[in-house]
């Protein structure tokens, strides 16, 4: 059976001279349980969207990244949460925004996808419609990290219109191809510290931040969102696979130049229905890791790491 995964923990200023030894040592230790996760389900044959979920779901408990828990904060000093999931096999997908409690975001988005008529739940509704799915809840406390908090009041100090400029932490992802040849994506994120009037990046938006479809490939993204969304990354990527000659890392590696032109920075992971899998990053680093059936298991954080 040929299967494999990859997954991401975010992009962006990740050098060893920011990170401390136990943030470095933390992060690796929690993408390799999100690698064991998703690769238990697939050695046995699962699927792709069962695989990515649980891998993201690992990611979202782990305070090391911006999702679940450890997600940053608004400007408000609150946490608001966003996911999306995608299935290749016939692109059904589920996503939500701005929502507040549930304990797993990207489980949520998946109840979306499978128990709604709908693709997309926001705010209040989508807290609504976790808590009528029984989907475990948490409270504030669960998502706030010490540390989430110093990056708010530090970004606070420098002035009320401060934005988050570091990328130090990030949004969590998963791509998968299963044993049937099929692929689906999954992504999860809080945002950027200190967002406002209900912000929403590239994450939950099909197409944007996150994409899956056989005839092409499964995309999560990371990065700065606004222009991610501005350039469609996920779905423009897998339309480079469809209707071009592209390899997986060509199609990548054009779209991020194309984002970086306009300005923005950050990073993909791919896998095709072949079983290939590709990361491409306009930053210094991006916490990430992949696991395949050929054998291949690694987890790196630093550009310069493989």
């Amino acid at each position: 059976m040929t299967w494999s995964l990859m997954i991401h923990g975010g992009a962006g200023r990740i050098v060893p001279d920011v990170l401390t030894s136990r943030q470095d040592s933390e992060a690796r230790a929690a993408l390799a349980a999100a690698l064991d996760a998703g690769e238990a389900i697939l050695r046995e044959g699962g699927s792709a969207v069962d695989a990515v979920e649980a891998a993201v779901r690992v990611l979202e408990d782990a305070p090391s990244f911006n999702a679940g828990r450890g997600a940053c904060f608004t400007q408000g000093g609150t946490n608001e949460l966003d996911a999306a999931i995608m299935d290749g096999r016939d692109r059904r997908a589920g996503a939500v925004a701005g929502v507040t409690a549930t304990r797993n975001p990207v489980a949520l988005a998946r109840a979306v996808m499978d128990q709604s008529p709908h693709v997309f739940l926001a705010g209040p509704g989508a807290d609504a419609f976790s808590r009528g799915q029984g989907l475990e809840q948490a409270l504030p406390e669960w998502f706030a990290t010490p540390e989430r908090r110093r990056q708010l009041e530090e970004m606070q100090a420098r002035g009320a219109d401060a934005f988050d400029i570091d990328m130090k932490y990030g949004t969590v992802g998963a791509v998968a191809t299963d044993s049937h040849g099929h692929v689906a994506a999954a992504t999860s994120t809080g945002g950027v510290t200190g967002k406002r009037w209900g912000r929403i990046g590239d994450s939950p938006l099909i197409g944007a931040g996150t994409y899956a479809d056989d005839r092409a490939a499964a995309i999560s993204c990371t990065g700065a969102g606004e222009y991610f969304i501005r350039e469609g990354v996920a779905h423009e990527i897998a339309a480079r696979l469809r209707f071009t000659n592209d390899t997986p890392q060509q199609a990548a590696d054009t779209v991020l130049a194309d984002v970086r032109a306009m300005g923005g920075t950050g990073g993909v992971i791919v896998a095709a229905p072949g079983g290939t899998t590709v990361w491409s990053m306009t930053t210094a680093g991006m916490y990430r890791g992949r696991a395949g059936s050929d054998g291949v298991r690694q987890v790196a954080l630093y550009g310069e790491e493989g």
